[in-house]
Order: C-alpha cells, then sequence, then structure tokens
C-alpha cells in the first residue's frame, strides 16, 4: 500500500453520532428513583427517593440497599472527551484528554464543568468501579484495552494531534489513528457507566467527573507493578476455574442466556473480522486509485493529442478524488461499525464476567453445605448461618443480573440501530458522491474527437 494513503479522514466520519438534540438534556430538575423492595430483600416501601439527598451521604451508595436502586428513564447527562494533547517528552509522556460534563442531576454541584484526565484515570476509575460492583452482578462498562506497541509509539512521536497531516506523513498518521480510537472509546465507557442508574451516583464516578485536582496515579493498572502481576495470575486463575468447573445450571432462564450470548459473541467476532478485511481492502483499493491517477496523469503529459491528453489530465483528478473517498469508506467500516462491534464484545466480555460471579456465589454456599455436612458436630450453628449467608447471595445475585440483562437488552438493540443507520448514511453518501465525481467527467470523455 502506497504510504501516501494511509492518513484517515475524519472530516467526513462521525463516530460517535455528535448530531446529538439537547433539548431535553435540562428537562427536569430533580431524578427520581425508586427503591425495588424484592430485589433489596426487604419488605419497606420507599415511595420516591431525591438524588439531592444522596449527595451528602457518599458512603451510602455502597450499601446493599444503594446498590439496587433502579431507574425508568434514562440520566440527564452527556459526556463528551475531546483534545487529546501529548504533556512531557519520551517515555515519561502521557496524553490527556479534556472530559467535558453537561448535567442536570443534582448530586453534582453544577451543570456543566471540564477537567484533565490521562488515560491511566479511566483504567483506575474502571477498577474501582470493579471491584466495588462486579461482585453484587452490576455489568461494569468495559474500559479500552491497553496497547504497548501503540503507547510506546506514540510517546516517541512528537505530533500527539489527531488530524491528519494530508496524508504526508504516515507514522504520524497511523498515531492520529491510534489517539482517536482510543478518545472515541473512553467516550463511550464513559457515557455508558453515566447512564446505568448505579454506577452514575457513585462517589468515584463522580470525583472523575468534577475533581479539578489531578487525580491520584492509578499505578494499580500498570502492567508492570505489582498490583498488575497479581491481577495477572488471578486472571490465570480465574481462566482455569472457568475451564474446570462446571455449574449444573438449575434455573431455564440463565440457561437460555448464557448459550445466547455465546451465540452472539461467535457470530459478533465473525462479523468484525469481515468488516476489518473490508476496510483493508477499501485501503488497498484506495491504494490503486492513487496508482491510477499517476499513471493518467503521466500519460496525459505524454500524449499529443490536446483532447485525450486533457480528458487523461481530468481522469488523473477523477481517480485522486476516488482515492480520497474510498479512504473516507474504509473510515467508516472501521470507525462507525468495526469499532462499536467491539465494543459490544467488551460488553459481552463484561456480561460473562457477571455469570462468572454468580458462579463463584454459588461454589460457596455448595462449599458451605459441604462443610456444614463434615463439621455440623463442632459447630453446626456457624455454618448453618454461613449456609443460609450463601443461598441469599446467590438468590441476590440473580436477581440482579436479571434485571442487569434486561436494561442491557433494551439499550443494545437501541445502540446497533442508531449504528448501523449512521453507516449506511455515511456509504450512500459516498456512494452519491462517487456519482457525481463521474457524471462529471462524462462531458470531458465525449469531447474526445
Amino acid at each position: 500500500m502506497s504510504e501516501e494513503t494511509d492518513a484517515p479522514v475524519f472530516s467526513t466520519v462521525d463516530i460517535n453520532n455528535d448530531n446529538r438534540d439537547e433539548e431535553d438534556l435540562f428537562a427536569s430538575a430533580v431524578q427520581e428513583v425508586s427503591l425495588d423492595s424484592e430485589v433489596n430483600g426487604t419488605s419497606e416501601s420507599l415511595e420516591k427517593v431525591s438524588i439531592t439527598d444522596m449527595s451528602s451521604m457518599p458512603a451510602v451508595v455502597g450499601s446493599p440497599i444503594m446498590e439496587e436502586i433502579a431507574t425508568e428513564r434514562a440520566n440527564n447527562i452527556i459526556i463528551t472527551v475531546t483534545e487529546p494533547q501529548k504533556i512531557g517528552e519520551g517515555m515519561s509522556s502521557y496524553v490527556a484528554y479534556h472530559v467535558l460534563t453537561k448535567t442536570n442531576m443534582p448530586i453534582f454541584s453544577r451543570h456543566e464543568f471540564t477537567v484533565l484526565r490521562r488515560f491511566s484515570d479511566f483504567l483506575g476509575l474502571h477498577e474501582k468501579l470493579t471491584e466495588k460492583y462486579l461482585r453484587s452482578g452490576r455489568i461494569i462498562p468495559p474500559a479500552p484495552e491497553k496497547s504497548i506497541v501503540g503507547t510506546t509509539k506514540l510517546k516517541m512521536t512528537s505530533t500527539p494531534s489527531t488530524e491528519s497531516a494530508n496524508g504526508t506523513n504516515s507514522s504520524a498518521s497511523l498515531q492520529s489513528q491510534f489517539v482517536e480510537r482510543r478518545r472515541a472509546a473512553l467516550e463511550r465507557f464513559l457515557n455508558r457507566v453515566a447512564q446505568h442508574p448505579v454506577l452514575c451516583i457513585d462517589p468515584d464516578f463522580r470525583e472523575f467527573l468534577e475533581s479539578d485536582t489531578e487525580l491520584p496515579k492509578a499505578t494499580s493498572t500498570s502492567a508492570l507493578s505489582g498490583a498488575g502481576m497479581l491481577r495477572l495470575f488471578n486472571k490465570v486463575g480465574e481462566t482455569v476455574n472457568k475451564i474446570t468447573y462446571r455449574m449444573d445450571e438449575s434455573d431455564p432462564w440463565f440457561e437460555e442466556r448464557i448459550s445466547r450470548v455465546e451465540g452472539l459473541e461467535t457470530q459478533l467476532r465473525r462479523l468484525c473480522g469481515a468488516c476489518e478485511a473490508l476496510a483493508g481492502e477499501r485501503r488497498e483499493l484506495a491504494a490503486r486509485s492513487h496508482d491510477a491517477a499517476r499513471a493518467a496523469a503521466a500519460l496525459s503529459a505524454a500524449d499529443p493529442h490536446p483532447p485525450l491528453s486533457r480528458a487523461l489530465s481530468h481522469l488523473a483528478d477523477l481517480h485522486e478524488k476516488i482515492e480520497h473517498l474510498r479512504m473516507e469508506q474504509s473510515n467508516t467500516d472501521f470507525y462507525v461499525l468495526t469499532e462499536h462491534i467491539k465494543d459490544y464484545l467488551g460488553l459481552i466480555g463484561a456480561i460473562k464476567d457477571v455469570f462468572h460471579e454468580r458462579v463463584k456465589v454459588f461454589q460457596n454456599w455448595q462449599h458451605a453445605q459441604i462443610s456444614r455436612v463434615s463439621y455440623t458436630i463442632y459447630n453446626s450453628r456457624s455454618w448453618e448461618s454461613k449456609v443460609e449467608r450463601g443461598q441469599q447471595e446467590f438468590d441476590t445475585i440473580s436477581r440482579v443480573i436479571k434485571k442487569e440483562l434486561e436494561r442491557w437488552e433494551e439499550t443494545r438493540v437501541a445502540e446497533l440501530r442508531a449504528t448501523i443507520l449512521r453507516y449506511l448514511e455515511e456509504h450512500m453518501k459516498h456512494q452519491a458522491q462517487s456519482i457525481r465525481y463521474w457524471d462529471a467527467f462524462l462531458p470531458e470523455a465525449r469531447a474526445i474527437k
């Protein structure tokens, strides 16, 4: 592939569908939530609770009751991640992002605010949310994966901007793509957290969005840190446990959902691979259009027949336009569709994580039952309470997961529909532009005599 065609053209690709209607952003001054007594395991009836009352009680958010809050309408909050900028030089440098939040939720002190956050801050937020809520069955939106190769290359370059350099610098263009993909993924991560009825009121999430001061460096997110190595060993242990232990599923609902999620993951991976290949083919086609443009221009200069030479010159210009159009089509394939498919693969991974947490709770419950039989002579009352607590935890996490999956199904269909429609609209624009290019060239071809 020619180096001149490596530069992405972002100007015509709406990666995050920024044309949002903000008329309803401040439609309500109070966010009301209800408590589900069945899920909470309590018979108390609390009719309406204003989130305003929670702002002064951050410790309450982590309580079992508050973890079961469920809202029936979307949160009025929009988060935009913009202006990635490289800070420092060499291997000690990093990229920071401006995080702009617009909201009317009373738990926030202002309606609009901007903070500067580095990539490790996002990973630290994800880790905190996972530690607090995964055990209770909450689906934690996935954060973008770390890329050692991409990060190292970015640290060694001096052009952190995400704007294309007109295709003249292949290395800078590739880094531009890397930064833009990460920026868009970070924005999707924050907005998914913001739309979750429980995660959006978490104190750590609010601090991430509001605090003007620099957050403590999340050193545990480093792959080479002690916590990173411990996390790696834990993942290995989790993987072995998933392979070696099979829970005898007694709930038909979970059996059907697990099968459905696994099937969806398989087909999404196939589609993701096909879309990546399609984007690559379009980039190759753009490179061939570039070659055709240069060849037509050379032939135009060599041909002595004026009308034919002029037509060949216009044909060279046409192929240059088609080259840029093919690049835009490739970017649409990749940024509009493929990246969102990868996002959903990450969400499916998060769903499988909560399924596994349920299995772990079941294992603990079963272990307590076995131990109760073995040690009933010595301390029967203690083991009885452990068995009861294990069953209660298992029933609770099962109910929470069901609610989480119902909410995810609703948002999944709406988001995929919006993505597919935007993908089709972008390609329709490209096809219409291609037809206009060829229609404009047709008179030149007919003028050859």
